[in-house]
């Protein structure tokens, strides 16, 4: 009698078990992609064709132009505002038997592929990316070859549409070949480059680039700069460098291309005038030359003006001020009483010296 309990125990266990398992198969979404302009078919589960079903895209009716075929929806000529979660229900009771997510977007086209030696002679590096939008994810292949076998390829940890290669050996004869294929859920596109060593060579462009006026020197500026910290042998791979100037007040650059010198004095500049001034630099044997360095403004030394010497308010005192003469009608100015005495005194003098007689 146990043994049947537990049989049956089991039994029921293994059919709850089951009809979870359908339960959450059935909830859980599953996507659906579809090329955009097509039309679309999402198929309600594995109910039969008689089967009577109601359609809603996240949580409303659907209002797109559509037509229903049993337990299909068919959606007409699709663009981007089909995108959404859709789900059926099947009547009368209106339980919910699937759920799609549908994406709408298109196959990819081959991808533009570059590649590029910044770190020569250690390796080289790969991007690519594509001309037009899939709107769905896509990802990319990437394949290269060199002397009929495969080179690993190391993905960027930064930009996630690129490659890093290590050269198998420096100074080869063999061209490279690179293959990148995009694919996606509605296709896939390659394309496939070919090229030697030498000719993706390309520094990084010169850092730390300065311009100092001279003292005295009203027409020089020294430059100087130092080589990219990504060239990683300097010493056995030299870069040569160009430099370019201009005042900001003209548009024509004037250009010096130096051997290996990491800087360099401009003679010819004009007096008082600022200068925009940029470095390339290039391997001295192969590749092309860099992109311009982050431009540095500098203008030639000026003579400092001379101190202008102030006036004090002494100085002003010794200053003779001539007063313009009063018109006829005008107030004329008080005399001081000092001279009024004086005057006083001239007039009475005689009669007073006549008196003193008398009384002698």
């Amino acid at each position: 009698m146990a043994n049947l309990v537990t049989s049956l125990c089991c039994v029921v266990l293994a059919a709850v078990v089951v009809a979870y398992a359908q339960r959450r198969s059935q909830l859980v979404a599953r996507n659906q992609y579809e090329r955009m302009g097509s039309d679309v078919t999402m198929q309600c589960g594995s109910l039969d064709n008689d089967a009577s079903v109601s359609w809603k895209v996240n949580g409303t009716d659907v209002k797109a132009q559509h037509r229903l075929e049993g337990p299909r929806l068919i959606l007409t000529q699709v663009n981007l505002g089909h995108n959404g979660l859709y789900s059926c229900f099947q009547n009368p009771h209106g339980e919910r038997r699937d759920t799609i997510l549908l994406h709408i977007g298109i196959p990819p086209r081959e991808p533009t592929v570059t590649c590029r030696s910044n770190t020569y002679p250690k390796g080289f590096y790969c991007s690519w990316h594509q001309l037009h939008a899939t709107y769905v994810p896509t990802t990319f292949e990437v394949d290269v070859q060199h002397n009929q076998r495969s080179l690993e390829v190391q993905k960027d940890s930064v930009h996630k549409n690129r490659c890093h290669v290590r050269f198998p050996e420096v100074f080869s004869s063999f061209p490279y070949k690179v293959n990148v294929t995009a694919v996606n859920a509605l296709g896939k596109a390659s394309t496939t480059i070919s090229f030697e060593e030498s000719t993706i060579v390309k520094p990084d462009p010169p850092e730390r680039v300065t311009a100092t006026p001279i003292r005295l020197n009203p027409r020089r500026l020294e430059v100087s700069w130092q080589s990219p910290s990504t060239w990683p042998d300097i010493d056995n791979f030299p870069l040569k460098y160009f430099l370019r100037y201009r005042p900001l007040i003209r548009d024509q650059w004037q250009h010096v291309e130096l051997s290996d010198s990491t800087s360099h004095t401009i003679t010819d500049a004009y007096a008082g005038k600022e200068y925009i001034i940029q470095v390339a630099a290039k391997d001295t044997e192969i590749g092309t030359w860099s992109d311009w360095s982050v431009a540095v403004h500098a203008t030639p030394w000026i003579e400092d003006p001379l101190p202008i010497t102030s006036t004090t308010e002494g100085d002003f005192s010794t200053e003779t001020k001539t007063s313009p003469i009063p018109s006829s009608n005008a107030p004329q100015k008080a005399e001081p009483p000092v001279g009024r005495a004086a005057k006083l005194l001239t007039f009475f003098s005689p009669l007073l010296l006549g008196m003193l007689l008398l009384f002698m």
